[in-house]
């Protein structure tokens, strides 16, 4: 992906080698706990069928982040997959079911990981060593140098899509591995560059690949990822490896388009004729996040053999779970805990990015928004007591109402999509009760 013009080229870090370093060989995974049972599975398809519900306790997310509140914002509804049924979320919406399992969820988590993860360390080590670090090193497998590295390397929620959409659809999960571990590629690959493109420094409470190697060697990590997941896809066994190389094409055509609609957004004034509408954003949304979401979840049920509606449904499912997680992700950006988050409070706004809260509040025209508006178009950086009354100009203009409630609507358009479908019960109960712990948790 070409770096726009604005990002600043960073050299590497002083006394970098100028030859690929040697890499430590890293640890084996940890054996995953065995799974627990999941929370209430349930058939899906059917009238009144019943779900496992949102993740409650001190694992959700608190305070007016959390998915509480009022019927959400009208979002696009159109996606050019499955049909999401109109009055989903509208109006009220649905009930929301009774609260899962965390544990369960947690177990599943554990058990996809298991699978998928020396799967995909066996393809990284595959590659040239130093790309090989680098992206190791993003995985949170080892650190600089290539010493390995005790704690998480996240939640693998891709992955576990990937494979309960396969079981869902009536196939071992190994049906999936591929297309789970082509999927994580390719988001890594991601991450790589959109730490660039955005300036990123930090993530996961260390410095960005390129801040650790320089930009040049973390967009070289960037490639070879990209070029290694297509690759993972063609080999495939069975039948059906070149459906799937198409399909992870056609999205990551979504993710590009979305990520450059993204960077074009930060140029676009706050208001007026040239300003960002809401369904604007949720439309890049749907692309930049929910894209990739939805393409592990089509990979699985693709590779298993499902039906091209069932196909097209769970993948439906997963880019409004990539939406919901975007609205709130962007609350997040705003008021969460930077030791939770792993990012600066108020990054985004420091940086005069366009998120769903503060655009949702402009578009109020309330004398709150008229405020929010005059300070985010004064020259020059917002000190700190800026930023403060932004984000309570925001909140003020009911934007961080409004972004949660985006949430909801898209959380209740995924259930409607597994609804739509005949799927597996148990596998179906699992992937119904990831669906609010990926929106509660970081990626």
């Amino acid at each position: 992906m070409t770096r726009p013009q604005n990002v600043p080229l960073t050299p590497p870090v002083a006394g970098e080698a100028q030859r690929p370093p040697a890499r430590a060989t890293p640890a084996d995974p940890a054996t995953p706990a065995a799974p627990a049972a999941p929370a209430a599975p349930v058939a899906v398809g059917g009238p009144g069928a019943g779900r496992p519900g949102a993740v409650e306790g001190p694992d959700a997310l608190e305070g007016p982040a959390a998915l509480e509140g009022p019927a959400a914002l009208e979002g696009p509804g159109g996606t050019g997959h499955a049909a999401v049924p109109e009055g989903v979320g509208d109006g009220g919406g649905r009930e929301h079911p009774p609260p899962a399992d965390a544990g369960a969820v947690e177990a599943v988590l554990a058990r996809c990981r298991g699978m998928v993860e020396p799967a995909l360390r066996a393809r990284v080590a595959g590659m040239h060593a130093w790309p090989a670090e680098m992206a190791g090193y993003t995985f949170g497998w080892w650190e600089r140098g290539g010493a390995p590295r005790a704690g998480s390397s996240g939640k693998g929620v891709r992955q576990a899509l990937a494979v309960l959409c396969a079981e869902a659809a009536g196939a071992p999960a190994e049906a999936a591995v591929d297309g789970a571990v082509a999927v994580e590629l390719v988001h890594t690959f991601s991450l790589l560059h959109d730490d660039i493109m955005d300036g990123d420094e930090t993530r996961r409470q260390r410095p960005s690949a390129w801040k650790a190697y320089g930009t040049g060697p973390a967009v070289l990590a960037g490639d070879a990822l990209f070029a290694l997941a297509f690759e993972v896809l063609a080999g495939s066994p069975g039948p059906h490896g070149g459906a799937a190389v198409r399909r992870l094409s056609g999205d990551m055509a979504d993710v590009v388009a979305g990520q450059a609609e993204d960077l074009l957004f930060e140029g676009r004034p706050w208001t007026g004729a040239g300003a960002v509408p809401v369904d604007a954003y949720l439309r890049m949304a749907e692309q930049k996040t929910g894209a990739l979401l939805g393409c592990a979840a089509a990979l699985g049920a693709l590779l298993a053999g499902a039906p091209g509606a069932t196909v097209d449904a769970l993948s439906t499912a997963g880019r409004q779970l990539g939406v919901a997680f975007q609205a709130v992700d962007d609350v997040l950006g705003l008021w969460g805990d930077p030791a939770a988050t792993g990012k600066p409070v108020h990054g985004d706004l420091r940086r005069r990015k366009k998120t769903l809260p503060v655009l949702t509040a402009l578009a109020t025209g309330t004398p709150a928004s008229r405020r929010l508006a005059d300070l985010l178009r004064a020259p020059g950086p917002l000190d700190g007591a800026a930023l403060r009354r932004a984000a309570a100009l925001v909140e003020e203009a009911g934007g961080r109402e409004a972004a949660t409630a985006e949430a909801h609507l898209r959380l209740d358009r995924a259930r409607a999509c597994l609804d739509e479908v005949p799927l597996a019960p148990e596998p179906a109960g699992r992937l119904l009760a990831l669906l609010p712990y990926v929106v509660g948790r970081s990626l």
